[in-house]
């Protein structure tokens, strides 16, 4: 649904080529335990452009709320067709269990012809052990 619609917005505004590549992100989804308050994930945000993007890293809760997680780095440039680690680290507050989005969000840079925003985002469950 969300591929269809920045397809539909790139038609409309004549920028076929660029919507046909997906931006991406791995892994999308995992499972880690734990033996501290933290659980950490390190994803890889890939830029299939032709041009660089401007990226930021956003957590949510499964309902998409914020979540106070520290994120290394949480903006940065990524060059074309280039990928690179970030690492995300998620406090579980108190419970024994936790699941989050982590979200890779391409930024358009100002006054460039492309304003398209996208979002990826990847399911995480994370497990304290005792």
């Amino acid at each position: 649904m969300k591929h269809a619609r920045i397809l539909a917005t790139a038609l409309a505004v004549g920028l076929a080529p660029i919507a046909a590549k997906a931006q991406s992100m791995s892994p999308m989804r995992g499972e880690i335990n734990s033996f501290t308050d933290v659980f950490a994930v390190r994803v890889f945000p890939a830029n299939p452009y032709d041009r660089k993007i401007r990226v930021e890293i956003h957590v949510y809760d499964q309902d998409f709320q914020p979540v106070d997680a520290r994120v290394s780095p949480n903006v940065f440039q990524l060059a074309s067709q280039a990928s690179r680690s970030v690492l995300v680290v998620v406090p579980f507050d108190g419970a024994a269990e936790r699941k989050v989005r982590i979200c890779t969000e391409s930024i358009p840079f100002p006054n460039q012809q492309t304003q398209i925003r996208a979002q990826i985002c990847g399911k995480f469950f994370g497990r304290r052990k005792s």
